[in-house]
């Protein structure tokens, strides 16, 4: 194949603000810090250290002690442990990713997330040998939209935890699981590979009594030796952290004001996520609800909660766990309960963080450097094969299918499809003709201009027959180009966004992710398509 990569803006999967992002345009200027390139590195550095470090080692010293919690019941490789130690130091620094607890991981971008997170921490400390940085994992303990991770694809199948949620899905019991593992183990067969599958499917879930346990677990088990920390910020000394910026939110609903005023800005642009006016649930184990302000009460949503001024200060003084950021105010508790440089996410996620920082500089927190996570095409040796004998490059392969099949068409064809030359021809002669009319009567002008309409419209007809009849003429090589574009992009769509890990693990086993590792390199904007054996 010609190349290994592809841009982003070239691949035709990401948005107009994203590739606006990428290209650094001018009009986007104001809604982020810094750009993410190692050089600017050195700014974030210095402002988030001054920052972060103004209220004393408080918040660090919080953190390393709820982590230390976390991590107490889970077999911890020396390296992260010595990572969780290092968050304690004023000169160690963070590079966060967040994701759902999708089961088994859900798709493949969950690694992809991952490993951009892990390999820009190597980047810096490369760079930057007198700071200390930590790759770490925020699992979406407190989303509640169960229904967006409660399966994952397995070849083209989808295997779906049928089960009742309603509150925070970290706290959701996997009590049921082991029916599911029954099924996707039949699905997966034998060979040392997939059983290895099917061990870390029984001790991530059926060990371990909620999703967030067995996500921590599983996730541990995949990049611990890589010294990935994973965070559950569901947790009651974090968000007290966290109170004076509940607070402000409650009282003055600052986030609302900051974020529309952003939005106004990005009116051009698909808006991701619109603000409420508070941005805040209630949370306890089987309730996740938003709080309303009406008429100076505080309500919490779909129930019969509801809280004076003087009640729900009082509540979040004695109970912080009780109350849960939203999509907007969630990444405000990230960057002040971590020391955090930069935050990688995918298109959808950036866009988001893109509406937020005016907020940021509103409640004097830096803002962190956004960098869009890696992608990635696995395709194996044979599809590479004959995506060469069929003389295809991945730009036609990352092209919507009706484009690329007429295309090929075309190419193919022992004679020319388009008539271009023909239509052309047609507009000069009907050029003379027009002269003619402004020379003699200009009555004939629509009569003229008629019938030019009717015979390129003729001759685009003629093209679209002849079009048709040379595809069923070709069908046979056709056909051999779909079926390959349909196994490198299931369903039409990335394969990142449909097929789980395990698809590949079990063909190439414990090698997977440091190939990985070693074929990813966060700060470079390419769609990277890698060759499996």
């Amino acid at each position: 194949m010609p190349t290994d990569c592809i841009s982003y803006q070239n691949s035709g999967y990401f948005s107009a603000l994203m590739n606006d992002y990428l290209d650094q345009k001018p009009d986007l200027d104001t809604l982020y810090n810094h750009f993410p390139t190692l050089e600017n590195f050195e700014k974030q550095i210095a402002e988030k250290q001054l920052n972060f470090n103004a209220d004393g080692d408080g918040k660090r010293q919080t953190l390393v002690a709820a982590l230390e919690k976390q991590y107490s019941n889970l077999e911890t490789s020396a390296l992260t442990r010595q990572n969780i130690a290092a968050l304690a130091a004023a000169n160690t620094f963070t590079v966060t990713t967040g994701h759902q607890l999708n089961l088994f991981s859900g798709p493949l971008y969950f690694l992809y997330k991952i490993i951009s997170t892990i390999n820009l921490t190597t980047e810096l400390k490369k760079k930057y040998p007198a700071s200390n940085f930590v790759p770490v994992y925020w699992m979406a303990t407190e989303d509640h939209d169960f229904e967006e991770i409660n399966y994952f694809n397995f070849k083209g199948k989808k295997f779906r935890w049928n089960k009742e949620s309603s509150g925070p899905v970290g706290r959701l019991s996997t009590e049921g699981l082991d029916d599911f593992l029954a099924i996707f183990a039949l699905e997966i067969g034998a060979g040392t590979n997939a059983n290895a599958i099917k061990k870390l499917f029984e001790d991530s879930y059926l060990q371990h009594d909620t999703l967030a346990d067995a996500t921590r677990y599983l996730a541990n088990s995949l990049f611990g030796a890589y010294g990935l920390v994973i965070l559950d910020a569901d947790n009651a000394n974090l968000k007290r952290t966290f109170i004076p910026y509940i607070k402000e939110e409650l009282l003055q609903q600052s986030s609302y004001k900051a974020v529309m005023e952003t939005a106004e800005k990005l009116k051009d642009y698909t808006i991701q996520v619109n603000p409420r006016e508070i941005n805040l649930f209630y949370i306890e184990d089987t309730i996740r609800e938003r709080i309303i302000l009406e008429n100076g009460i505080y309500k919490v949503n779909h129930t019969k909660i509801t809280f004076t001024t003087t009640e729900i200060l009082a509540l979040l003084e004695n109970h912080p766990e009780k109350f849960s950021p939203n999509v907007i105010m969630r990444p405000l508790y990230q960057e002040v309960i971590l020391p955090n440089l930069c935050y990688i996410g995918g298109g959808g996620e950036i866009a988001y963080w893109l509406e937020l920082k005016s907020f940021f500089e509103k409640v004097n927190v830096t803002f962190p450097i956004l960098l869009l996570r890696n992608s990635a095409l696995l395709a194996t040796e044979k599809q590479a094969k004959k995506a060469d004998q069929l003389h295809l490059s991945w730009n036609d392969l990352f092209a919507k299918q009706t484009d690329l099949v007429n295309r090929k068409t075309k190419e193919l064809s022992e004679f020319p499809i388009d008539l271009i030359h023909l239509k052309e021809q047609l507009r000069q002669q009907f050029e003379s003709l027009h002269a003619i009319t402004n020379q003699t009567d200009k009555s004939f002008a629509g009569a003229v201009k008629a019938q030019e309409t009717k015979q390129i419209k003729g001759l685009e007809n003629l093209e679209k027959r002849l079009l048709k009849a040379q595809k069923r003429k070709l069908n046979d090589v056709l056909e051999r180009i779909t079926d390959l574009q349909n196994e490198l992009f299931p369903n039409t769509s990335l394969q990142e966004r449909q097929a789980n890990f395990s698809e590949f693990y079990i063909e190439n086993g414990p090698a997977l992710i440091p190939e990985l590792i070693k074929q990813l390199h966060p700060l470079e904007s390419n769609f990277k398509i890698i060759t499996l054996p």
